[in-house]
């Protein structure tokens, strides 16, 4: 897992009232850390422990942790229930409870499965463990992560040769007696304390000036692996993102695309105008039948959510037609895995689909499934199709001069999702956007219809301003040096101010973060030049303006309705559940 940074914890820790220490419950050494550290940057701290002596090793460790703590002012609260509240829990790793319930031999006391000095499993020689979950029984260690690296070597060697060379005898390890500690003591200027086995050195700066390299070190390996492992990175070594923001960006569509009509792709290569969805064909009792299809890598790991976000997401090209939902098929891709496994993942991916489809009365008619290989993870694609009459569908454009552009809900999902993959996100934006991002926009068919909507899009991949751009029917330029648009007949007046965000996007792009879609989408920043099709109808900052181009999964409808109907339209959608609706535009003759 990525090490996410402390900021947004610090930034809750410091919103308290200074009469509120934090209270955090362990009297292990990461617990006397912490709260040694949090005293350091002036916030109170009280230390819980559940006996009556901290827990650092050793008679001499414990009495040097305890002075360190009288010196920082820091309150210690001995024999405290387990019911008592804390704010934070330093209570040390344990193994997780199912290696108990598999039957393989576990030390009553940790729940650590038994080796032996070879770390294969007592009684089961061809399972190894080791780290958190394992304990050599002849020779058992702390859990510690000291053991654990130090393992590593010997794990891999001994992995390698119980596959190539099953025959011969597996190497044996004598693990050290005692490891190494150094504790910091959070002071000013800050200090560490040794400790290893029965003895106690310090506090000293040498000693910090150590732990510091030490830590700078091991941080620094770390950050150089992509965080969320095997998901994926950009030719720039930046992660790369999932959901809509995996699309490919606009100039090698747009490029593939022209030489597949047989025309040599040049400077002036746009994105052919295109709708949201495709005429198929037009039913005996009058409706067009429209199609089409979407889909991307999982964006959240759990296959049901997964699967409803990604067929809201594709749904959304029809409801941004003016049609409703009939039927749909599926193309799922699970990981490479054991086959119950793979059936539990395409089973909730499939549950995920219908919890969007079977309250619109559309039916699955089915697809296909593929097994990823080469570390593919799960990924869901989805051909939608939809019924409306022909004159009730909704055309891109073009735009109309008096007509007001309605945002149904707030973006920045691109931002958020990028920033969560690199551990920089805050929980509870993820889970603001999520349920934003799961509210179905079926009903706004029928009431934009009934508020006189006539042109419409959704916002997904290309960002607002790429969209925009499209219901203009100016696609932005994709390469440099291209040459100038034609004279628009309409223009846009964007009030950037107006146009909602998601919780902690604004905040992310102020910081300079940005899905891996996002540096592509920025070509329709063009379209803000002068005498362009699209105007700034007042200042927007820096992040104001990445939003315009951050790429939308699950993202809102943007429609075009008279201007006279606007603040009823806004009162309706609002009653409806869709409290952010906004207009964030004007049409005027170009």
């Amino acid at each position: 897992m990525p090490v996410k940074p402390l900021e947004p914890f610090l930034a809750w820790c410091q919103s308290r009232s200074s009469a509120a220490p934090l209270r955090i419950r362990g009297g292990g050494a990461a617990a006397v850390e912490l709260a040694l550290a949090f005293r350091a940057r002036g916030l109170p701290a009280r230390l819980l422990l559940q006996g009556e002596a901290l827990h650092l090793g050793s008679c001499a460790a414990n009495r040097a942790g305890e002075r360190l703590l009288a010196e920082a002012g820091i309150p210690v609260e001995r024999n405290v229930g387990p019911d008592v509240p804390a704010d934070l829990a330093c209570t040390g790793s344990r193994a997780p409870a199912w290696l108990a319930a598999s039957g393989l031999p576990v030390d009553p006391a940790s729940g650590r499965v038994l080796t032996e000095a070879s770390l294969a499993v007592v009684g089961h020689p061809a399972l190894l463990a080791a780290g958190d979950c394992g304990q050599i029984a002849a020779a058992p260690r702390p859990p510690s992560g000291v053991w654990a690296v130090r393992a590593a070597p010997l794990l891999a060697r001994n992995l390698r040769r119980s596959l190539a060379q099953p025959q011969r005898p597996l190497e044996t390890w004598r693990p050290q007696a005692r490891a190494l500690q150094l504790l910091g003591d959070g002071a000013l200027p800050p200090r560490a304390l040794a400790l290893w086995g029965p003895l106690a050195l310090g506090p000293s700066r040498w000693l910090w000036r150590w732990k510091n390299r030490i830590d700078r070190q091991f941080m620094a390996r770390l950050q150089s692996e992509a965080p969320m492992g095997g998901s994926g990175t950009d030719a720039a070594g930046a992660m790369a993102c999932r959901g809509c923001a995996a699309k490919l960006a606009a100039r090698p569509l747009a490029g593939a695309l022209a030489r597949l009509a047989g025309e040599e792709p040049g400077a002036n290569v746009v994105i052919p105008a295109a709708e949201d969805a495709a005429l198929v064909a037009t039913t005996a009792a009058g409706e067009q039948l429209l199609q089409s299809v979407d889909g991307f890598p999982a964006l959240v790991d759990d296959p049901w959510l997964n699967g409803r976000l990604t067929t809201l997401h594709a749904c959304s090209d029809l409801w941004a037609s003016g049609a409703r939902v009939a039927s749909a098929q599926v193309l799922v891709t699970v990981p490479e895995g054991a086959p119950g496994v793979q059936e539990d993942l395409l089973l909730q991916t499939l549950a995920g689909v219908r919890s969007v489809l079977d309250p619109l009365g559309a039916r699955l008619l089915g697809g296909h499934s593929l097994e990823g290989r080469d570390g593919a993870g799960l990924g869901l694609g989805l051909t939608v199709n939809g019924l409306v009459s022909a004159d009730q569908a909704w055309p891109k454009g073009p735009l109309q001069p008096g007509d007001v552009l309605l945002l149904t809900r707030p973006i920045g999902s691109g931002v958020l999702f990028a920033a969560a993959m690199a551990g920089a996100a805050l929980p509870a934006w993820i889970d603001a956007a999520l349920e934003v991002m799961q509210q179905s926009q079926a009903p706004l068919v029928a009431l934009l219809a009934s508020h006189g909507c006539r042109a419409c899009t959704d916002i997904t991949g290309f960002g607002l301003l790429g969209h925009l751009g499209e219901m203009l029917g100016s696609p932005p330029p994709l390469a440099a040096g291209a040459g100038p648009e034609p004279a628009p007949t309409t223009q846009v007046e964007l009030d950037a101010t107006a146009i909602p965000a998601l919780a902690g996007a604004l905040e992310l792009l102020a910081r300079g973060l940005a899905s891996t879609l996002a540096p592509a989408n920025a070509a329709a920043l063009a379209l803000l030049a002068p005498e362009g099709p699209i105007q700034l109808a007042g200042p927007a900052d820096a992040a104001r303006r990445a939003l315009l181009v951050d790429p939308q999964t699950c993202g809102p409808l943007l429609a075009a309705l008279p201007d006279q109907r606007a603040p009823a339209v806004l009162a309706a959608l609002r009653e409806a559940g869709f409290a952010e609706a906004a207009v964030i535009g004007r049409v005027v003759a170009g």
